[in-house]
């Protein structure tokens, strides 16, 4: 039995993956000390999981004072996010000791604490993997279209923080890639080398081990004998973009009282009260049992964030992708490059234009098979199993 170190941020989709993968390596014999933030204690601990919290407001403060606008200021966020989080994890593992850690790709000073802690580490990837030349080349391709008078400032910051940290935590800070990305001597990443853009550009150090589906461990109430042999359609914006009244009454503009049965997510954000009258044909919760719904659902409309995409495609669902923001542009263009769905534009989209949609995708069995052999996969890949197989030659390569 070894004693596993995981360290995360405070995100559903950065969260979400890992709790199939903690729960195998504990059945398996590992011990897991796991650091996020409070929201997700109660989903972690289930898993088996001894749970350490860092302080999220912090945490949140700290990253969002680095600028919001451009990639480059959320680079030098995650600079700043180090001395919230680093001080807390190293204070609350004094004098324990650890075989191995496992860090997120992006939010958890990761790949910092591997170096201070002097660990074997695996970086744990809920986005599209990024080689340092691919990311080289879109921070590259992104920063051409910053004013000069606003990205020179941002440059100086980076170099400045960059310095600090290395001072301050003795470690390596080659470039902006180490601090966004989280390299490390294994990446597990949650979907295929198929679906990844540019697959064949990953050496073997990156285990493409497919979705991690796994039981939310969470508890929503949901009454399916509803929808009981209605194949509903089901639609949501994820737990971060869906402050999205405008587009929710779209739907019922273009959805209402047609023969569909329409099941919406809004999140927590929205009172279903401001969405006024509701069409008899659609079931609008807060949140739904997501994977449990899109077993029986007949078309997705997503906002397509790497985990409803995945999940979606995994139970063969075929995919309206209407991006919001971080990845989604990128996976939408995945989703309808594999045939799978269609991509929609949020800022220009009408209520017919949508309906229209909705027919287009379930009147064409392409998209069905198209999502059938991604399905197909998906599975075959291994999930969160293969993800732990993965782990478990990294440890004995490393004689742990």
């Amino acid at each position: 039995m070894a004693r596993v170190l995981f360290i995360n941020g405070g995100a559903e989709g950065h969260i979400n993956p890992t709790i199939g993968v903690v729960q195998e390596l504990i059945s398996r014999g590992e011990e897991v000390v796991y650091f996020s933030v409070e929201a997700f204690r109660e989903r972690i601990e289930k898993t088996g999981a001894s749970v350490r919290t860092f302080d999220d407001q912090k945490f949140i403060k700290a990253f969002i004072s680095g600028g919001r606008d451009y990639l480059p200021e959320r680079i030098n966020g995650l600079l700043l996010t180090a001395d919230i989080v680093i001080p807390s994890v190293l204070e609350q593992i004094k004098g324990e000791h650890y075989d191995y850690i496992i860090h997120d790709s992006m939010f958890g000073c990761g790949r910092l604490l591997a170096q201070i802690l002097k660990l074997p580490a695996i970086n744990s990837c809920t986005s599209f993997a990024q080689t340092k030349v691919s990311f080289d080349q879109m921070l590259e391709q992104l920063s051409v279209k910053i004013p000069t008078e606003i990205v020179k400032p941002i440059n100086d910051k980076f170099q400045s923080l960059t310095v600090m940290v290395k001072e301050k935590y003795d470690v390596e800070i080659p470039s902006p890639y180490e601090v966004f990305c989280n390299p490390a001597p294994l990446t597990i990443v949650y979907t295929t080398r198929e679906f990844q853009p540019y697959g064949e550009a990953f050496d073997q150090s990156y285990k493409f081990v497919g979705p991690s589906i796994s039981s939310r461990l969470t508890q929503e109430n949901f009454d399916f004998t509803a929808i009981k042999e209605k194949k509903p359609i089901y639609i949501s914006l994820g737990t971060v973009f869906n402050q999205a009244l405008n587009f929710y009454k779209l739907c019922f503009e273009a959805l209402g009282d047609t023969d569909h049965t329409i099941i919406m997510s809004v999140g927590d954000k929205i009172q279903i009260t401001d969405l006024g009258e509701i069409p008899k044909n659609f079931i609008v919760k807060n949140y739904v049992p997501q994977t449990d719904v899109l077993q029986c659902t007949e078309l997705f409309i997503t906002h397509g964030g790497m985990n409803s995409a995945h999940e979606g495609l995994y139970y063969g669902v075929p995919l309206i992708v209407i991006p919001q923001n971080a990845d989604q542009p990128i996976v939408a263009e995945q989703v309808a490059n594999i045939g799978a769905g269609i991509k929609l534009q949020m800022q220009s989209l009408t209520a017919n234009q949508l309906r229209e949609a909705v027919d287009h995708v379930l009147s064409l069995s392409s998209f069905k098979k198209a999502v059938a052999n991604i399905s197909e996969s998906f599975r075959k890949s291994g999930g969160y199993h293969q993800a732990v197989d993965e782990i478990f030659k990294f440890k004995s390569q490393y004689h742990i």
